[in-house]
């Protein structure tokens, strides 16, 4: 989400007769954007500030802005902890930008971090400033209503609210017609999307095979889907489709049900199991990914026994895996205590990496022998000789160079493998 809202900047100062460059010694604007997930992401950002310090000492009039969801966060405060800021701006007063930055060459500070009940930016078309010119994101909603114990998203972020389909769905089509090959969808829970218009409700598994359509030249992914929502209709969607990618990321944070409880995540393990049996039978080749959260609040021995049991049993292709971080002001940090040693929670996290690895391992071991359709991305980063690209089921596959191009599609069989990437040659 934070690499599509940085999109979003820079079409909105590009409009404005802003200019972008690679060097930030060049810069005379520098805004850095934001997460507030984890605590080691704001500490990263705070080590951030400390360099900008450095090139503001060497050009005083140098313009520091902070953006998303720890400007939203801490608001005015960081002004006061981090002098060397001008602006601060949360996610939904990109628009103001500008206006902001006026204030600034008045000789004040400036802030904006009024949420909106309305804002989607679905009017200004995203620069691709970093792209691979391959794929891109497109965001269709903005917001969470889910409250999920530990997540500060819903307060950093504001309510939910869906995009429009007929600017989604212009936005992919330009995106395909510029050369792009594949868009993935972004929201922080996608099947939460509900569009009405004229009386008519579009929901997320009709989105998607409307964007499905535009071209079957194009591939489309999303991201994320939240298991309570999970429903039939977006499998039998993703099932109709050979373009829309079959690859999902389904975060379960913990395998015990008393954890997800706590955790005010809406669904038992059971229920989340159902999930995938159901996953399984409709799309029998979908590679499925996970976020897990080891050392929630009371989360006991049974309780990370279970997280490793179900992952076993699921076998999920990757995960994104975390110890637990307290964050303020969530529901967690206000009900419960942050109880769980450090160290028992390094333990624990260390062995859910360990077992995702072997699961990793034993999955791709399992692609050797078959062909897969390869969107290449470019070349490999270990050999000019080689390319890369990922394949339907979003898995990393390195192959010979053969004359292909960035943006083809190029049959690839699979004979050698890491944990991490697929290797093979085109066929």
């Amino acid at each position: 989400m934070n690499f599509s809202d940085s999109e979003i900047v820079v079409s909105i100062l590009e409009e404005k007769g802003y200019g972008s460059t690679k060097d930030i010694k060049e810069a005379d604007v520098i805004f850095i954007n934001t997460c507030s997930i984890r605590d080691h992401a704001e500490q990263r950002v705070r080590k951030r500030l400390d360099y900008m310090q450095s090139l503001k000492k060497k050009n005083p009039h140098l313009v520091i802005g902070l953006l998303g969801c720890m400007a939203e966060r801490l608001k005015t405060q960081l002004l006061e902890e981090e002098q060397v800021l001008d602006i601060i701006a949360g996610p939904d007063s990109y628009r103001d930008l500008p206006r902001l930055m006026e204030e600034v060459e008045s000789g004040g500070k400036a802030v904006n971090t009024m949420l909106s009940a309305e804002e989607t930016y679905a009017d200004i078309a995203p620069v691709r400033y970093d792209s691979n010119g391959v794929s891109a994101y497109i965001s269709i909603m903005r917001g969470c209503e889910n409250f999920c114990a530990y997540c500060v998203v819903p307060y950093v972020r504001g309510q939910e609210r869906s995009r429009d389909v007929a600017s989604i769905l212009r936005e992919a089509g330009d995106l395909f017609r510029n050369g792009y090959r594949e868009v993935t969808l972004l929201g922080q829970n996608v099947n939460s999307y509900r569009w009405t218009q004229d009386g008519k409700t579009t929901g997320f598994p009709e989105l998607l095979e409307k964007a499905a359509m535009i071209n079957p030249l194009l591939r489309i992914r999303f991201a994320t889907s939240h298991p309570k929502d999970l429903s039939d209709e977006l499998l039998l969607a993703m099932s109709r489709h050979h373009n829309i990618c079959k690859s999902i990321h389904l975060p379960v944070q913990s395998g015990s049900s008393r954890v997800l409880d706590r955790m005010n995540r809406g669904y038992t393990r059971e229920q989340y199991l159902e999930r995938i049996d159901a996953l399984r039978i409709v799309l029998p080749d979908c590679s499925i990914s996970t976020d897990i959260i080891t050392g929630f609040c009371d989360e006991t021995e049974e309780d990370h026994s279970e997280t490793l049991s179900l992952m076993e049993k699921v076998e999920y292709d990757y995960a994104f895996m975390f110890r637990y971080s307290e964050r303020p002001d969530t529901l967690a940090a206000d009900r419960y205590k942050d109880n769980v040693p450090d160290d028992v929670k390094e333990r624990r996290l260390r062995e859910i990496i360990d077992l995702q690895q072997k699961l990793s391992y034993q999955n791709n071991k399992m692609d050797v022998g078959k062909t897969f359709e390869v969107l290449v991305e470019g070349f490999s980063k270990r050999s000019a000789e080689h390319l890369s690209g990922r394949n339907s089921q979003n898995k990393v596959v390195v192959f010979r160079a053969t004359g292909n191009k960035p943006g083809d599609c190029v049959p690839v069989k699979i004979n050698r493998f890491t944990s991490a990437t697929l290797l093979g040659n085109a066929v």
